[in-house]
């Protein structure tokens, strides 16, 4: 049934149409400003940890691994500045991610950040995976 000039769309016109083309894949820019936030929040518990001579090192890399592994495995499937963005992981299945997986993808990003060309991947790939998406199998999802 088509509808009179000038009116309004049926809602569910507007929910299919809001984003034409718009992929269920997070992007690059999503993911940066997610990272972003991230860092934020780390940024208290890194500089503390930072005054502590030598120890503070390997407190640091366990805050940092434990804060995006724990919560990339949770039922929330999101890091704090993930959440703020709307987006989480999932496995390739779109299901929740194991905390040996999230720890794979964390320890991953080392390589990603090599040039960082691995980040700049998310850009490029059909599915916006950066390179540590890509070896752990993962993505990243819009909500």
């Amino acid at each position: 049934m088509s509808q009179a000039y000038g009116a309004a769309p049926a809602p569910a016109q507007v929910a299919q149409t809001a984003y034409p083309g718009a992929l269920p894949y997070a992007g690059f820019w999503l993911r940066v400003g997610a990272y972003l936030i991230d860092v934020l929040v780390l940024f208290v518990p890194v500089f503390v940890f930072t005054l502590i001579p030598f120890l503070g090192i390997i407190l640091n890399i366990v805050c940092i691994w434990l804060y995006f592994a724990l919560q990339e495995s949770s039922e929330s499937q999101a890091t704090i500045g993930k959440r703020a963005m709307n987006i989480y992981v999932t496995d390739l299945q779109g299901r929740r991610i194991s905390f040996g997986q999230a720890t794979g993808r964390h320890f991953s990003r080392i390589l990603s950040g090599f040039f960082a060309i691995g980040y700049i991947m998310v850009a490029f790939t059909e599915k916006r995976q950066g390179l540590h998406d890509l070896i752990a199998n993962t993505l990243v999802k819009r909500r």
